[in-house]
């Protein structure tokens, strides 16, 4: 029988799907196993490339196939479907994981440390916990419109229609302001934890010397920083800052055949979190260089001269992610360009 170079495995919650291929790329194995069998099975095997989609669960047994002996190597889903041979079953998934981990171009997803998974849910969380206060105000915006009472948009105006629900005016039936009074208990309870979760990801930025540094850059607040040093991989892992910006998805998408270069729309296609972050802190920059004024012969003044407010938002997100990629790679604090000229 040939030694097993690499084993192709197709996670799931209880039954796993491996597949060893030596280095010829011939079949050695195909084996269904429990969830209790998983590390007991590997851990007969000679150290060899055990390769797995990056999804659920995908890094918790990366560390634990890791402490085996072997070299894990995590694969994004997207790279893996164009190995699938005809019907996708999980054999089918297995060796096309295998498959694709002996590709020498192939990108992997580097194994997260519990340390960053912890740090992953309290970004999260918190991601989590804004999206439903917002659901809630909207809720309650719309209610109290059904009865005459409106109010802007966002958790600053709350404050207006909590003071209607509370005055005694008559304005509101007492059934409506239980309600109402409900759901501005629950908007509170929601700020309170995101305010701690707030609080919890800023000390965590405050203490850490690459969030720190990253926080220099105008437009990366101490959220954005503990985002990008959770959620990216190892600087070292770009070439240069545009790889990088490609990876957060802030770069045009191509169509490029020929020799001619068609580039499109912003591809979208990196990592979500990260990117939305850095256009949030470009936004406010933008507005704020609108209103004030950006810095005479600036990068910033001469988009703003000649493009529209939300384009130059978005390139100076990709200008916000090539710099954070710089100053992550050599160590260093943020330099302002035109005061450094000056």
């Amino acid at each position: 029988m040939n030694e097993v170079s690499i084993i192709g495995l197709d996670l799931a919650k209880n039954i796993f799907q491996a597949h060893g291929a030596g280095a010829d790329g011939s079949v050695v194995f195909r084996r269904k196993l429990s969830r209790a069998q998983l590390l007991k099975f590997l851990s007969d095997q000679q150290p060899c490339v055990v390769a797995m989609e990056a999804c659920a669960s995908a890094h918790h047994w990366g560390r634990a196939i890791g402490d085996l002996g072997h070299q894990v190597r995590l694969i994004p889903p997207a790279y893996v479907k164009p190995f699938v041979k005809r019907q996708k079953n999980d054999m089918a998934d297995a060796e096309a994981i295998a498959e694709a981990a002996s590709r020498p171009t192939m990108r992997f997803v580097a194994v997260k440390s519990e340390v960053q998974q912890a740090a992953a849910m309290a970004y999260r969380t918190r991601d989590l916990l804004v999206r439903q206060r917002t659901q809630t105000i909207n809720a309650l915006r719309a209610h109290l419109a059904e009865q005459g009472i409106v109010a802007p948009a966002g958790p600053a105006h709350v404050g207006r229609l909590a003071a209607v629900v509370d005055g005694d005016d008559g304005t509101l039936p007492a059934a409506v302001r239980e309600l109402a009074r409900l759901l501005l208990d629950q908007i509170e309870d929601l700020s309170e934890k995101v305010s701690g979760l707030d609080t919890e990801l800023r000390k965590r930025a405050a203490t850490d010397d690459t969030a720190r540094q990253l926080t220099t850059i105008p437009g990366i607040g101490p959220i954005t920083a503990a985002a990008i040093t959770t959620f990216a991989p190892p600087m070292e892992t770009f070439l240069k800052g545009r790889d990088f910006a490609a990876w957060v998805g802030l770069t045009p998408r191509q169509h490029s055949s020929g020799g001619k270069e068609r580039l499109g729309r912003t591809s979208k296609m990196g990592q979500k979190d990260i990117r939305r972050l850095l256009i949030t802190g470009a936004i406010a920059v933008v507005r704020w260089a609108a209103r004030k004024g950006a810095l005479e012969g600036s990068w910033l003044a001469r988009m703003l001269a000649r493009k529209p407010k939300m384009l130059v938002a978005v390139a100076l997100a990709n200008r916000m992610a090539r710099t954070a990629w710089a100053l992550m790679r050599k160590g260093e604090d943020y330099r302002d360009p035109v005061a450094m000229a000056a």
